[in-house]
């Protein structure tokens, strides 16, 4: 058995979306210390729909591969819809990936999801800051995420 379905392979060896959007409305840094991925991802809104979206990704092939399949699930989504992809979505849409690398795709929903929010903060647009959490501990962000 492959350790990587197709989909990854295909995602990873002709990514989708790869670039960056000078122009771009808002902007999602993420990374992961302990493997050493970094995902960034560039959205270009138009009328609350993502319009285009561009991915950079210093990683190994499963970040590599998520990032690409993330980019192609929220494009010409409206943003409600981009904040509700999960990790799971993105590994389902690439037929699995292995255990340790999970984590990937974490971070694919990560970036979009800071991506969204830096439109949101650069357009003074009001939120919910649970749809952000970043850590259980809302004394330490100093937000209020609520319960």
């Amino acid at each position: 058995m492959a350790l990587y379905s197709e989909k990854v392979m295909d995602h990873f060896r002709n990514p989708r979306n790869v670039g960056v959007l000078e122009d771009a409305d808002g902007v999602g840094e993420v990374g992961n210390p302990v493997c050493g991925d970094i995902m960034k991802i560039y959205l270009k809104i138009e009328n609350e729909i993502i319009v285009d979206v561009k991915f950079e990704t210093f990683g190994c092939g499963s970040a590599i591969a998520s990032s690409s399949m993330a980019t192609e699930l929220i494009k010409g989504k409206p943003l409600s819809e981009a904040l509700k992809l999960t990790n799971k979505a993105v590994t389902e849409a690439l037929d699995g990936l292995p255990p340790q690398k999970l984590h990937c795709s974490v971070l694919a929903e990560e970036a979009i999801k800071k991506a969204v929010k830096d439109y949101y903060d650069k357009q003074g647009i009001a939120y919910d800051h649970a749809l952000f959490r970043e850590c259980d501990d809302c004394a330490h962000c100093g937000k209020t995420c609520g319960p």
